[in-house]
């Protein structure tokens, strides 16, 4: 059973605001890779100081959060946060509209960009976050507790859902497509995307590393190791279940897959219940993204 976690809530929501504000931060960054590449509808002498007084707003308002508030200053603290907030989203939609329509379409460096921006910047404010709480990784997240067992418990986790996962894919695409009044078309995921359009094998290789072994961890930490005990400590475990759960699945972004993740996120929960070591979950993540994009590499090689 997982055991009570020292967090506070206010560090907790100031962890999560601040990841927001980076994955915000990453896609003005990569509006102005496109604009770099093909161009957009404005003037660079328009566009690019709209980036940069965007970037330095969100960056305002990322240092803002991510100090405690006393309370004697809250209400100057809030009104600064909102306006470097508010001005940072307003100037970055505009300038993510100058870009044109092709600042959507999935690329690569698109998605490493993404995944540094969300995952690589949660590990960094993560890491933030145990210091402020005054707690260690081990501490944290139980990484000594029968650490062997707990990996392997999650390697075997993971090979037994594989393939109940791509069951439960197939399935919601067949319900989809194919049932009346719900006909809706599956898209492919933007990372499944970015990989079967690229031809280089750098940025293959930077892709898996992202999705393999950067993003499960921060996922993991931040969905199990912080939200999951934090909300169940308010004494409602099963809803800590299911809104991380639905959560996770929610922020990938894509219809087709939130019923096995919803499912995979269940699964991982319970590895962390069970062995109140978070490399239980982590082990399991790892090889269910490894072997999902192993075999998503072989069909984009024509191997299959």
């Amino acid at each position: 059973m997982v055991l009570a976690k020292p967090w506070k809530a206010d560090a907790i929501i100031r962890l999560v605001l601040s990841v927001m504000v980076c994955v915000y931060a990453g896609s003005v960054l990569a509006s102005a890779g496109h604009y770099v590449s093909v161009g957009g509808k404005a003037s660079p002498w328009l566009f690019f100081p709209l980036v940069a007084v965007a970037l330095i707003c969100l960056v305002v308002a990322l240092i803002l959060i991510g100090k405690p508030w006393p309370t004697e200053a809250f209400g100057s603290r809030i009104l600064a946060l909102l306006v470097c907030a508010y001005g940072g989203l307003f100037l970055g939609a505009w300038a993510q509209r100058l870009t044109g329509e092709g600042a959507s379409e999935a690329s690569i460096w698109r998605m490493v960009l993404a995944t540094l921006s969300f995952q690589g910047a949660g590990l960094f404010l993560i890491a933030r976050f145990l210091r402020e709480q005054q707690s260690s990784w081990t501490e944290g997240f139980g990484l000594l507790n029968r650490p062997r067992q707990a990996m392997l418990l999650g390697l075997l986790a993971a090979l037994i859902f594989l393939p109940i996962g791509w069951g439960l894919q197939q399935a919601s695409a067949f319900v989809m497509t194919h049932l009346p009044h719900f006909k809706i078309e599956p898209k492919e995921q933007l990372p499944v995307h970015a990989l079967r359009v690229s031809m280089s094998w750098g940025g293959r290789l930077m892709l898996g590393a992202a999705a393999v072994l950067l993003a499960p961890v921060t996922e993991e930490v931040l969905f199990r190791g912080i939200l999951y005990p934090a909300i169940k400590q308010f004494g409602y475990p099963r809803l800590a279940l299911w809104i991380t759960s639905l959560l996770f699945a929610a922020v990938h972004m894509n219809t087709v897959t939130f019923v096995p993740l919803a499912a995979l996120a269940l699964v991982l929960t319970a590895l962390y219940e069970w062995t109140d070591n978070l490399l239980a979950p982590v082990m399991a993540h790892v090889l269910f993204n490894a072997l999902n994009f192993a075999m998503l590499l072989v069909q984009q090689v024509g191997w299959l």
